[in-house]
């Protein structure tokens, strides 16, 4: 197994999480007996970026190679909101915890996936409703309480292409699908989610201009997953997130390791 991965799930367990989690799920990964996905894209100059200034690409430089300096090493330049990140609860709330106060207990939950792929493929701009989720609370059960809420709305196939993701055409509003006010809403008072996520650029559809999920869910303390990958690999309900997002003091987010860990 990655090393990455041993060292992280190793230091998880001396955490309590509940018997449960640390006698079951972790443990099951250190003996082989659950399997991990990685829910994370790889920072490269190809990755989406919010179109805005002063948004920017990544960047990417040598400063060191073995052939010249005996040593490997790079820097790097990002705004805290690209590739896979977490949006903290201060991104659009005043006085709210940043990336660098979330505490650890947040940032490990089950994950609830609500696949709208196929409504998505009609309508770009489709936002996750009350009734979506009425009707997998119907076939899956209540969304359990502390449940990290991820929307597969299909976008990830268009990861690779910049045009296609943030799928402005000839308006100048980008189209991609979110979560609505009202399910925000919903999640946050009746279902007291920790946090929810999406494999689009916004928790916000892309046509929003007011960031009124982003101002619920943030207002309330919770966080906001962006850009998440292989959430098609995922069942809806069964596996367990565990979240690293970079230590930024004060910041307002940041790019996050995303690990969804399965029982085999």
């Amino acid at each position: 197994m990655n090393l990455l991965v041993n060292v992280v799930l190793t230091g998880l367990m001396v955490f309590f999480l509940g018997e449960k989690v640390m006698g079951g799920v972790l443990e099951d990964v250190m003996e082989g007996k659950a399997s991990v996905i990685d829910l994370t894209y790889p920072l490269n100059e190809e990755n989406p970026y919010w179109p805005v200034k002063p948004y920017m690409p990544f960047k990417y430089e040598v400063i060191a190679n073995m052939k010249k300096d005996m040593v490997f090493s790079g820097r790097y330049s990002t705004p805290e909101h690209l590739g896979t990140h977490i949006d903290a609860p201060n991104h659009f709330a005043l006085n709210q915890p940043s990336v660098d106060q979330i505490p650890f207990e947040q940032l490990v939950g089950p994950a609830v996936v609500i696949d709208v792929t196929e409504k998505t493929e009609r309508n770009a701009d489709y936002t996750l409703s009350p009734a979506d989720i009425s009707a997998w609370e119907k076939a899956n059960g209540r969304i359990p309480d502390g449940a990290i809420v991820l929307l597969n709305t299909g976008w990830g196939k268009r990861w690779h292409n910049f045009d296609q993701y943030k799928n402005t055409g000839s308006t100048s509003f980008m189209h991609f699908p979110g979560f609505s006010k009202e399910t925000a809403t919903f999640l946050v008072e009746k279902r007291s989610v920790k946090g929810i996520g999406i494999d689009t650029l916004s928790g916000d559809c892309g046509t929003s201009s007011d960031f009124q999920v982003h101002h619920v869910i943030n207002g309330a303390g919770k966080f906001i997953l962006e850009n998440v990958a292989n959430l098609d690999k995922l069942p809806p309900k069964g596996a367990t997130l565990l979240l690293s997002p970079i230590k930024i003091e004060g910041g307002s987010g940041g790019q996050c390791r995303i690990w969804a860990i399965l029982p085999k």
